[in-house]
Formats: C-alpha cells, structure tokens, sequence
C-alpha cells in the first residue's frame, strides 16, 4: 500500500470537486441554512414575548414535554418555559436535521469523485495508472470521508457558537452542546458519512453522471427523517445510549456497503463501461 499514492488521488479528486459549482454551493449554503437562519428564526421567535406564549402554548410542544425521558427532564429541570423550549427545540428536536449535513456532503463529494469523474470522461487515464485498485478506491473513498467529516464538526462548532452567543440573553448562560450531541457528531455522523460513501460508490458503478449518482444517494436522508419523526412522536430519544448504539448499526451497514463498493470497483469492469 502506497499512502503517497492513495493521498495524491484523494488531493486530486478535492481540487476537481471545489472546480464544481454543484458540489461546493450546497455545501456552502445548506449548512448557513442549519448553523444561522433556523437557529436565530427560532432564537428571536422565543424572545419576542407573544410569539414565545404562543409557542410555549403550543398543544404538541406540551405532549412533547410531557413524554421526556429522565435525562432530558433533568436537563430542562429548574428553567422557565421559555428556556425549556428553546432547549428542547434547539438541543434536542433539531439534532437529527443537523445529521443531514454529514450525509448530504459525503454524498455530493463521492458523486462528484466516481459518477463526475466518468462523466467527464477522465477515469479512464486514472485507470491505467500504475495505482493498485485498492489505492485507488482508498483515494477516493478519503477524497469524500475527510472533508464531509471535517465539514460537519467545524459547523457543529459553529452552531455551539452561535446558540450560546444568540441565546444567552434568554438562557443567562451558556448551555449548548447537550450530552446527547457527543455521540451524534463524533460517532453517528462519521458513521452516515461512510454509509453516504458506500451507497454513492454502488451507486456510481450504475450510472454515468454526477447529477444521477447525487440524486439517487439522497435518499439516504430518510434514515434522518425517520429518526425526527421518531423523536416527535416520542417512539424514539437519542439519549447518549441510543446515540451509541445507532452509531453501531450505521458502522456494521457501513461494513457490508463498504464489501460491497470493494467487490463493484473493479477497474477491468469500469473500463468496459466506458467503451
């Protein structure tokens, strides 16, 4: 194994995905949407002291105050209404959307670095190289993994920041992150990064462009959507434990997609596609 070779095809794969106005504009804009727009809407909203009322009133607000497990009701414990919606909203009901990111950027980089690469016709150079097959999947798959991961926890970072300064008029002090978010973004979101790797490389084998690979790999955000929904009804809380354990269901399917993308990429098979 030749980690030069490996790091070499993974720093090409990154300049060729920033030279692509369709990878790098969502990564751009969806995280603005998630760390700034939603959070300050939200933050503002509860300072303002009839949309607060409102809100706090809010019939489905209350049946999800009344349904919290133990560690959430010692969380909120000692805190007004106002304060404990704010957490609740914005430190517990938000984390699975902030479980896109992670998803949504390893998907958009692995589009571009497999599907984008045959659709510009440029694979097939890559191919004949003197990089074995694993070097070269290696380098793609860290082309994707690195920067989505490095992505979501600076802007994981970003919205500790943002919470603690915007809402500590409310709060008083600082509150953000939660201990149910640990486990979210150090062991759940590399894990769906990975999974996002998987599918798209599968993915990839099948189609011809990065616009088909991306739009097919998307799917994967209904794994979020699930978990949201299950949060809301109250079926499902990640607590810390469940955080966990998720992360380990996410790692096993990573390894079966990550057998099955080894057993797909294979460089005989993508250079017959190609003729």
């Amino acid at each position: 194994m030749n980690w030069k070779i490996v790091f070499a095809i993974a720093n090409k794969d990154l300049y060729e995905a920033r030279q692509n106005k369709s990878v790098w504009l969502p990564i751009m804009i969806v995280p603005l949407i998630f760390i700034l727009v939603l959070p300050l809407a939200m933050i503002l909203s509860l300072a303002n002291p009839e949309l607060a009322s409102s809100m706090t009133s809010d019939p489905d607000i209350i049946k999800v105050m009344e349904k919290l497990p133990a560690f959430l009701s010692q969380i909120i414990s000692g805190l007004d209404l106002t304060q404990a919606s704010l957490v609740l909203m914005l430190g517990y009901l938000f984390a699975p959307f902030f479980l896109i990111l992670p998803i949504m950027f390893s998907t958009v980089i692995a589009s571009e670095s497999f599907a984008g690469e045959k659709e510009r016709k440029t694979i097939e150079a890559l191919l004949y190289s003197p990089a074995t097959d694993t070097e070269l999947f290696l380098g793609k798959v860290l082309s994707a993994f690195i920067p989505a991961v490095l992505i979501t926890w600076t802007s994981f970072l970003a919205y500790t920041i943002v919470l603690n300064a915007a809402a500590y008029p409310i709060m008083g002090r600082l509150w953000f992150p939660l201990v149910n978010w640990y486990p979210l973004i150090f062991w759940v979101s590399p894990a769906l990064s990975m999974l996002g790797i998987g599918a798209t490389v599968l993915i990839s084998s099948k189609v011809q462009t990065f616009m088909g690979a991306y739009q097919s790999s998307a799917s994967l955000v209904l794994v979020v959507i699930a978990l949201l929904v299950g949060q809301l009804t109250g079926v499902l809380y990640l607590s810390p434990l469940i955080g966990i354990l998720l992360g380990c269901v996410i790692w096993i399917a990573d390894g079966i997609l990550s057998w099955l993308a080894v057993k797909s990429f294979n460089r005989d098979m993508l250079l017959m596609s190609e003729k």
